[in-house]
This record gives C-alpha cells, structure tokens and sequence, in this order.
C-alpha cells in the first residue's frame, strides 16, 4: 500500500467519513497477504518507495494472477518480469491496461500517468543483448526515470559508442549491458561521470561459459565507477539505477 493510500484511509477514519470496522478491513492485509502459496508485500512501497515485483519464472499462470490480484488492489503501478505472451493474454482480460514488452518478456501496468525524470542511458555491446537491456529500460522506466536506449555500441567498433559520448556525459547513472568478452562497461567506466551499471549476459561462444566469462572481466574492472550485478539481470540493473537516478 502507498503512503498516499494510506495516509487517505488513515484521514478518512480520522474525520469520520469511514468507520472502524470499515478501515480495519482495509488494513487487514497490512502489511503482506499471506496467500499460502506466497505472502504478498503490501508493505514494501510503504518501506522502499517501490511497490514488490513479480518474477513469474517457475510459477503457474493461476499463481501469477492471483499474485497480480492482490497487488493491483493496492499499488498504482506494478511490474512482472520473465512472463510469456500467453500469461499476458491471460492477464490482459483481467486488466485492459496491461502492456507487454515482448523483447523484455515484462508485464507492466501504471494507473496513472507520471512524468519521468532525471536520466538513465542503457547501453548494449550488441544487438543479442537487447533483451536484457529492454528489461533494464522497463525497469527504470516504471520506477520514475527517463531512459535513453544506445544499443550496438560495443568495443568491437568503439567509434560507435564515442560518437554518442554527449549522452555518456549527461547521464546520471548507466546500465551497460554486455556479454563475450563484456568489455563495454570498463569502456563506458572510463568516460562517464556517473555510476555504472555493469550486467553480464549469457550470450557467446563456448568458453564464454554461460555469461561468466564477462561477469569476471566486469568484476575485474579497473574503473572505480562499476558496479556489477548477476548475468541477465536487467531487472536489478534498472531498479538500482532508477533509486541512483532518483537521488
């Protein structure tokens, strides 16, 4: 539940236009909602300014809705990730308003229009990194920053990255998305101002081993401005550089 509902119901009982028995059945799923099969947080926007988010992998389409459900009751904005389209066929008869972000594979509804601020640039080695990125985008996006895209742009044609270094300098925080050698994040380290965001992807050749190959040489980087985050992890990625950018 948001501060500002919260706050309304606590008002309302106060001045007398709602009656105990009315707030407290309000209240009774404060702070999470024991479900049986998952105790949903009700408290974390409360907590952390950004309402719990759904990852759906290995969970039934039943419990994704239920999930679902129970949050739309209380958050004015709320985000899935790892979701398929017939999940999101599922849930857009529930909610009309439902966007899919197919390349992100993320659900993603906001109630009410917001403007976004500040500046996050996220920033690919390549084309097949794009997914994550994207989940990065919606991520932030959905969290209250303005987002920049630059895909393509890794160290194997660094000029493509240089010519766009007018954005590097204006951002206040970067997600660099890279896998193979995962070179991109040192590089943008060296020429950004601003804290970056380092996440590996699972996308190379055999000795690649499956994002880890890049997750050591971001881990090893000599920039002080990275940090790193787990292999396709956009979704941290993106929730860390909307709290950096909202700061």
């Amino acid at each position: 539940m948001e501060v500002k509902k919260l706050t309304q119901l606590l008002t309302a009982f106060k001045d007398g236009s709602a009656d105990l028995e009315a707030t407290l059945t309000s209240l009774k799923h404060f702070p999470f909602e024991d479900m049986g099969f998952a105790k949903v947080d009700h408290h974390r926007a409360l907590r952390t300014g950004y309402p719990e988010v759904v990852f759906c992998q290995g969970k039934t389409h039943d419990q994704v809705i239920q999930i679902f459900q129970a949050l739309e009751k209380h958050n004015d904005s709320i985000l899935l990730t790892r979701a398929e389209p017939d999940l999101f066929a599922k849930l857009r008869k529930i909610a009309d308003r439902l966007l899919y972000n197919e390349t992100a594979r993320t659900i993603s509804l906001e109630k009410e229009e917001r403007e976004k601020t500040g500046s996050v640039l996220v920033i690919t080695a390549g084309t097949a990194d794009i997914p994550v990125a994207e989940e990065a985008v919606v991520t932030a996006g959905i969290s209250g920053a303005k987002v920049t895209r630059l895909y393509d742009a890794g160290v194997a044609g660094v000029h493509r990255l240089l010519a766009h270094n007018d954005q590097i300098q204006q951002a206040r925080c970067i997600v660099a998305v890279a896998g193979m050698e995962g070179a991109l994040p040192s590089v943008v380290g060296g020429l950004a101002p601003c804290p970056v965001i380092a996440v590996p992807t699972s996308v190379g050749y055999g000795s690649h081993l499956g994002g880890l190959a890049p997750l050591f040489t971001m881990l090893n980087s000599c920039a002080p401005n990275i940090t790193v985050v787990n292999i396709d992890n956009g979704f941290g990625a993106g929730f860390c550089a909307a709290m950096i950018n909202k700061e």
